[in-house]
């Protein structure tokens, strides 16, 4: 009996657990970002979104976890043919997010693999409307005709592709050789443009450093004349003041001798002799008339021929 007892109660314990097991399996936490698609006996019944849930053992399932976040996915180069018949390849970057759990479930078996063969399908239609120039160049364009055509293919699976990037474009090797060579021709044509540019500049500013170094020069020489001019001007007329000031007092001393002469009764004789001094001294000068009187003994005469020589000068 004992034996028995241990057996029942082992066996309760064992159904416990189990029930325990059963239990918590049936409670189900979805976390932020994802949602669970549950089928009933097999055919899908809802879609779980974030929080707690339970379900029913046995009967309810979780078929399928599904991540609601963007999604990058980088495929491998594929090979592309361009309308002027060049092979090369081109890998692309594909950005995408499920919209709809149940569709993305249930609606393609391998949803990556779909999207990898269904964009080199998009891309090979693309690219062999475009010419290898347009192709190297258009990088924008392609990008945007193919997202939108991934769109819209990729809508029926619950997919919605945000963005597609060409990663790659590897043109073989001769074009790669020729492309390279183009762009050396390119880069040094652009350098002899920027040397002839400058050497430009530089010979602009050396003829311009010359004209303004001569015109400093003429204007330097123009107030230097100047300059010579007013000292000359200045000169000759300190040197007629001069001489106008010196024939001015030896006509004043003149005038004052004979005055003193006359102060001091001189002779007729003297008189006459000074006078013939004085209008030899006034000959001498820069004068232009000399008046001498008929009877040069006569003093008042004299006085008066020196008052017109003083007068003219």
């Amino acid at each position: 009996m004992e034996v028995i007892g241990a057996v029942a109660g082992i066996l309760v314990f064992i159904v416990v657990v189990i029930a325990l097991l059963i239990m918590a399996s049936c409670i189900k936490i979805v976390p932020q970002a994802q949602a669970m698609v549950v089928e009933r006996l097999g055919a899908y019944e809802t879609t779980w979104g974030v929080g707690i849930h339970f379900k029913t053992p046995i009967i309810k399932r979780v078929a399928k976890r599904v991540t609601l976040k963007e999604q990058v996915v980088d495929f491998a180069p594929q090979p592309v043919i361009t309308k002027d018949n060049v092979t090369m390849r081109i890998d692309t970057v594909v950005f995408f997010q499920i919209t709809d759990p149940k569709l993305f479930a249930y609606g393609v078996e391998n949803p990556i693999m779909a999207i990898e063969n269904l964009t080199a399908t998009t891309l090979r239609n693309i690219i062999g409307e475009l010419e290898l120039d347009q192709t190297l160049t258009s990088r924008e364009v392609i990008n945007t005709k193919m997202r939108a055509s991934l769109d819209i293919a990729t809508d029926p699976w619950g997919i919605k592709v945000n963005r597609v990037e060409l990663k790659n474009i590897i043109p073989p090797a001769a074009i790669q050789d020729a492309m390279e060579k183009q762009m050396k021709a390119e880069r040094e044509r652009r350098e002899s443009i920027l040397r002839a540019e400058g050497e430009k500049k530089s010979t602009i500013l050396v003829a311009e450093g010359k004209k303004e170094s001569a015109i400093l020069d003429a204007e330097a020489e123009k107030q230097a004349a100047i300059l010579r001019a007013e000292a000359e001007k200045e000169k000759k007329i300190k040197e007629a003041e001069g001489q106008a000031e010196a024939i001015l007092k030896v006509q004043q001393a003149n005038a004052e001798g004979l005055r003193m002469l006359k102060e001091a009764n001189a002779d007729a004789t003297v008189i006459q002799l000074k006078s013939l001094e004085a209008f030899a001294k006034a000959a001498d000068g820069k004068a232009t008339k000399i008046i001498i009187p008929s009877e040069i003994q006569n003093f008042s005469g004299l006085v008066k021929s020196i008052a017109e020589v003083a007068k003219d000068q």
